[in-house]
This record gives structure tokens, C-alpha cells and sequence, in this order.
């Protein structure tokens, strides 16, 4: 007997001593559901963080029902990770990447990215053939002449079932979305189509959470039109918890303001907003003025709390400063987005 219940204690302890060390070499979690919910923006034109460097483009690190995703990657790979390292970001520990649309400025800092992790997982819109994220179609999308010689056919007459065209990322681990799609539990990619002049046709991802306070939606630069991308994410919940982001309201004129921030506040009840990036002056203010202490300031640098009581953890300011509003004006102006789709002058206004 006492044969037996040493050996059973002999056991019991090198069960004990080896099970930390067993746990040690097993995959390492980036998050875990208990994780307080917050985004933080890394890539935005205006913010007080001196160790950051603003300009225009958007990206933000989204920690949120056990999950750590970037949403977009900014303009310039170098400003971006300098802006990473400032505020301690492990980009090696992220689940997935969503790069909501093709823009420069949502997309340039990819390269960074993909020198620290060049296999994690990318969400991004199918774009049409040719696209910059990839793309392929079957072979019988075009029309065929037999009585052409070989040499001025394609593919001397005999193309592949299905042609593919590379992307711009070689290498990276990307999947395209064409449709509104969750690719995991109670987290979903919203895919829609932009109608508006200068950006029609143009595809774009927006994130939705459902969480159990309601949905958390992270837009790029709601080019589809944020009105849109919210009656999408309703038909998930009704219950819209917290929007942050660009708006694409950065030109737009005041009736287009009012209309917007009124259906985010009234038609939609959207609890708490955190506009950014293409959302605009005069939005912001329009927003602050309608949506009061459920307006978080969300400017270069900021982590903002999602939880049943939105906080902002970093950054407490409630309004954007001077000093945001210049270089705000002055990268929005050096910005290649919205030449074309003003005038030179109107451009210029927005400036002074």
C-alpha cells in the first residue's frame, strides 16, 4: 500500500512540474473574450501624441470578442510603423488583416506589415479583373475568333479554364470578399459598392461586431455612404453600439451633413460615434453638436473603450484644437483622394 501511494505522489508531482512547461511551448492567445473591447487608431491626420507622426490615410487596431484584427494599414509603410512601435503594437500577434479598399491611403503601409507578418491572413474586396488584390475569371468572359491565325490569339486559341491576374501583395495570404460574408463568430465583413461620381463601381469592407451591447462597426472611408454601410450592419443587430472611422463626408455641404448625422442619431439611434480620417470639419462639429458626450474624439493615437460604456483610455480631449485642425487641412490638401473630385479652389478653401 505504501508502495502504491508513493508512486502515485512520485506521479502527481511530475505531472505538476511538467504541465507549466507543457502550456509554455503551446500556441500563445492574442486575445482572449474576457479582453476589454478597444480601437486604436494608428494612421490618422490629426492627434497629440508626440511620439506619432500624422498623416493622411487610416488605420486602427481593433481588440474585440477575443480577436486582434488591423483594420487597414495607412499611406506610408515608414510613418506606419513608426506609429506601430510608438504605441507598442505586436503586429506578429494579430488574427487577421482587413484592408477595406483600394486606396493608397488605406493600403501603402502594407509593406511594413508584411516584413513582420508576411503569412497572417488578409481580407480584402475582390475588385473586379485585374483588381490590386487579385483577381481570376473563367476564360469564356471574352469572345472568340477561330479564324484568326494562332499567333493573334490568346493564349495561341487554347487559354486556361480560369485566368488569373496577380495582385500587387505577391506572396500575401489574401481572400477576397465579393459578398457580405462572417468570417468569424459574430464578426462580419460588410461588402458594398460605391455610387458616388469619382468613386463608382469602387468596392469596399467595413467591420461589424455583434457584440452583446450591440454592434461595433469599424468604416474605412464609407465610400458606399455611411447611411448604407449602418442599414447594412442593422440587419445584423438593429442595435448599432459604436461606429468609428472615416465618413467620406469630408467635402460634402452642410444639408448632406445634417442629413447624415440626423439618420445616424435618429433613424438608426447609433449610440456612440468616433468619427476619423475623410469624415471631415464640419462633420465632426455636426456630429459633436448632435450626438454631445456620445462623440468621442478619436484622433492620431487614441485607444477608445467599446465596451457597455464607451471610455477613451488615451488621449482625453473632446474636440479637435488647432493644431489638429491645421495639419488636418494641410494633409487633406497633399491628399491624392479628393483631387479631381473638387475644384482647385474649393480644395484651396478647405485649406485656409
Amino acid at each position: 500500500m505504501r508502495t502504491t501511494t508513493l508512486v502515485i505522489l512520485v506521479t502527481v508531482f511530475i505531472s505538476a512540474r511538467l504541465l507549466p512547461s507543457c502550456a509554455a511551448t503551446g500556441p500563445t492567445p492574442t486575445a482572449t473574450a474576457a479582453d476589454p473591447a478597444r480601437i486604436t487608431v494608428l494612421y490618422d491626420a490629426f492627434g497629440k501624441d508626440a511620439t506619432m507622426t500624422k498623416d493622411w490615410g487610416y488605420a486602427a487596431l481593433v481588440e474585440i470578442n477575443g480577436k486582434r484584427i488591423l483594420f487597414d494599414t495607412g499611406d506610408d509603410p515608414a510613418i506606419f510603423a513608426k506609429n506601430v512601435k510608438a504605441k507598442a503594437v505586436d503586429l506578429t500577434k494579430l488574427d487577421f488583416v482587413v484592408l477595406s479598399h483600394r486606396h493608397s491611403d488605406h493600403v501603402g503601409g502594407f509593406s511594413y506589415l508584411f516584413s513582420v507578418n508576411p503569412k497572417v491572413k488578409i481580407y480584402a474586396p475582390r475588385d473586379g479583373f485585374g483588381g490590386i488584390f487579385g483577381s481570376d475569371l473563367p476564360s469564356q468572359f471574352y469572345r472568340k475568333d477561330e479564324s484568326l491565325p494562332a499567333e493573334m490569339r490568346y493564349y495561341n486559341g487554347a487559354p486556361p479554364d480560369i485566368m488569373r491576374i496577380g495582385t500587387v501583395f505577391p506572396g500575401a495570404n489574401i481572400q477576397l470578399i465579393d459578398k457580405t460574408t462572417e468570417v468569424a463568430p459574430g464578426i462580419t465583413l460588410i461588402a458594398l459598392v460605391s455610387d458616388a461620381p469619382g468613386t463608382k463601381e469602387l468596392k469596399e469592407l467595413s467591420l461589424a461586431i455583434n457584440t452583446p451591447d450591440g454592434i461595433v462597426l469599424v468604416v474605412g472611408c464609407s465610400h458606399p455612404g455611411i447611411e448604407t454601410i449602418v442599414a447594412e450592419a442593422a440587419k445584423i443587430n438593429p442595435h448599432i453600439h459604436f461606429i468609428a472611422g472615416g465618413f467620406h463626408l469630408v467635402v460634402a455641404q452642410d444639408t448632406a451633413i445634417e442629413k447624415a448625422a440626423t439618420s445616424l442619431h435618429e433613424t438608426y439611434k447609433v449610440d456612440y460615434i468616433a468619427p476619423g480620417h475623410c469624415t471631415g470639419e464640419p462633420t465632426f462639429a455636426a456630429m459633436q453638436r448632435m450626438f454631445g458626450d456620445r462623440y468621442f474624439y478619436a484622433g492620431l493615437g487614441t485607444t477608445l473603450g467599446v465596451g457597455a460604456v464607451p471610455r477613451v483610455e488615451s488621449d482625453r480631449s473632446a474636440a479637435l484644437n488647432e493644431d489638429d485642425l491645421r495639419s488636418y487641412r494641410m494633409l487633406f490638401a497633399s491628399s491624392d483622394d479628393f483631387k479631381g473630385g473638387i475644384s482647385e479652389a474649393d480644395r484651396l478653401a478647405q485649406v485656409q
